[in-house]
């Protein structure tokens, strides 16, 4: 049987969503209401949030009046979000680095880190390819990422977590070209260790690949108040991107 790619695998059990309930919804609807904001999208907007967890992102695009499909490779996932589902705010399981069948966007969302999860690099094209093929003429691409250098710079090397009883035992590195996260842990009596592997993109990294599969970058912001962005200092790394 093949083995499944570490966010296949981890992000679709319980223990995912206990060592990360504490997420900070607030944050995270001021940030759509800012990007919609910014953004100037039409009631008639059909958005498209691409890796979409539990949905948070999509419920509060959906609030701003636009329809939403949230889209997730986890059924757990999707089974969570699709409790939240009515009409014009719909879920389904998929893959990112695909393209979904008769569909076409106004504007697809990929928020929170999503993306660079891959062993081969070359899926990281793909996810973009799709993306455009998505879009309608003119659509907008927003991709918000980490700040990779601020992360490097600033990395937690060790730390503990106790959450519902269970002590999560966290170490992190840096091998040059991803970030890592080991995740162990014991629940009844059964020993646990997850890894999340993200790739270390950067400005660049982006740049190139946008421009290079159907894309112009609009802006670049560096949190989610959408103030500039500065490798050295900001949070994040916001770009907002059209389809040529």
């Amino acid at each position: 049987m093949e083995k499944k790619e570490w966010f296949a695998e981890w992000f679709d059990t319980t223990y995912y969503h206990i060592l990360y309930k504490d997420r900070d919804d607030l944050e995270a609807e001021r940030f759509i209401d800012n990007l919609c904001n910014y953004l100037g999208l039409n009631k008639e907007t059909y958005a498209l949030d691409l890796a979409c967890g539990k949905g948070r992102h999509s419920i509060t695009l959906h609030k701003h009046g636009y329809k939403v499909l949230g889209a997730d490779l986890s059924a757990h996932s999707i089974s969570e979000a699709s409790k939240h589902a009515e009409n014009g705010l719909d879920f389904i399981v998929h893959d990112m680095r695909e393209v979904i069948k008769g569909e076409k966007f106004d504007a697809i969302f990929n928020l929170f880190t999503s993306f660079g999860y891959f062993d081969d690099k070359e899926d990281n094209i793909r996810v973009i390819r799709a993306a455009c093929e998505m879009l309608n003429n003119k659509g907008l691409f927003v991709i918000d990422f980490m700040n990779a250098s601020r992360v490097i710079e600033n990395l937690v090397e060790n730390e503990n977590k106790i959450i519902d009883g269970i002590e999560f035992k966290i170490k992190r590195e840096f091998d040059g070209s991803h970030i890592y996260k080991h995740i162990r842990f014991t629940d009844k009596e059964r020993d646990y260790h997850f890894t999340e592997r993200v790739q270390a993109l950067k400005q660049d990294d982006f740049e190139k690949m946008l421009s290079s599969n159907g894309f112009k970058i609009l802006r670049i912001f560096g949190d989610f108040d959408l103030n500039e962005y500065h490798e050295k200092t900001s949070d994040r790394l916001i770009l907002i991107a059209q389809k040529n």
